[in-house]
């Protein structure tokens, strides 16, 4: 399976930054850190290999222990200025600030006084280094929320606890829940929890301020096999009382910003170059305009009933031309 390029180039340069502080480790280990697979690793120190500064001449690239790595040990030799700190300008700088005032204001960090502190000081440190650009700086952001429900949440999460919750959704229906949390997350105006809902038997994204009430309970969570990313798009469909459905594209390579631009839900390369992408499609009209449009670079669509729909849209545009003089 095939991944978003930004994800992997943000994991490529966090590997070289961690192996810079923390000496040769063990390719499990290193996998461990980064939550892929051992075989990713690899995949990742042989792109790293033929990587490094403006020339690309084997003393330009970056560099690892050949033979520790045939005994599943990583030890980065060189780093080629990889690891050197970063020198921002004074735009980047205010950016930075910005970001780290918005995230100081969230309910997720504000619930947490251990995570306030670690971002407080950071900010601070920014703040001081940037001078007075950074005074024309002023962000307030964040989900609404009880802060004695975030408190709890955030407890839950933190000691691996189950919790109880009293939860309005967006018809106005309330019901209890026993959820095994896995993260908080504010995202856009809104802070969710993410975890295992053991009335719906499966992955669910709560609304914090959709909480009317939360319990922690004595039963620590169990192991479950689930991303923590919010899935804002089946957030919005589970608000409607809609189950998202799933398409499945087959798209020639000359498609492939869709797979970087679309959130999708996975992507797969095909040999002949071709590549695969799952996503949830809560709004049928969106689906059928990103394929019209792209319509020569469509291979196949899936399951049927999408594939019909949009069939049927593309018969239906034919049609509306058939009696224009030079089109029929």
């Amino acid at each position: 399976m095939a991944e978003r390029a930004d994800d992997r180039l943000v994991r490529l340069l966090g590997i070289v930054a961690y192996l810079d502080g923390a000496g040769p480790v063990g390719v499990d280990e290193l996998a461990r850190q980064f939550r892929v697979t051992a075989e990713r690793i690899r995949q990742d120190i042989d792109a790293l290999w033929v990587s490094g500064t403006p020339g690309y001449m084997p003393d330009d690239l970056i560099d690892f222990d050949a033979y520790s790595l045939e005994e599943g040990v990583v030890s980065l030799t060189q780093s080629r200025g990889l690891t050197r700190p970063l020198r921002l300008g004074t735009r980047e700088a205010v950016a930075l600030v910005a970001a780290l005032r918005a995230m100081h204001t969230t309910p997720a960090v504000q619930a947490d006084a251990e995570r306030a502190a670690v971002v407080a000081s950071a900010l601070d440190k920014l703040t001081a280094a940037t001078g007075e650009a950074a005074n024309a700086v002023d962000v307030r952001l964040g989900g609404q929320g009880d802060a004695r429900v975030l408190g709890t949440l955030t407890q839950a999460v933190s000691a691996g606890r189950r919790v109880r919750l009293r939860y309005v959704d967006a018809a106005d229906v309330t019901s209890e829940r026993d959820v095994d949390p896995v993260r908080l997350v504010t995202q856009d105006d809104a802070t969710y929890l993410v975890g295992w809902c053991y009335r719906a038997e499966g992955r669910r994204t709560f609304r914090v301020d959709r909480v009317l009430d939360a319990t922690l309970t004595p039963d620590p969570v169990r192991a479950h096999d689930l991303d923590g990313d919010v899935d804002i798009f089946a957030q919005v469909a589970a608000d409607a009382g809609q189950s998202a459905r799933v398409a499945v594209l087959r798209l020639a390579s000359a498609a492939r910003w869709v797979a970087e631009e679309v959130p999708v839900e996975s992507v797969t390369d095909l040999p002949d170059g071709s590549f695969e992408v799952r996503l949830r499609v809560t709004n049928p009209a969106w689906l059928r305009r990103l394929l019209l449009t792209n319509a020569p670079d469509v291979l196949a669509v899936g399951p049927p009933d999408v594939a019909a729909d949009v069939a049927g849209a593309a018969r239906d545009a034919l049609a509306a031309y058939a009696d224009v003089p030079g089109l029929g």
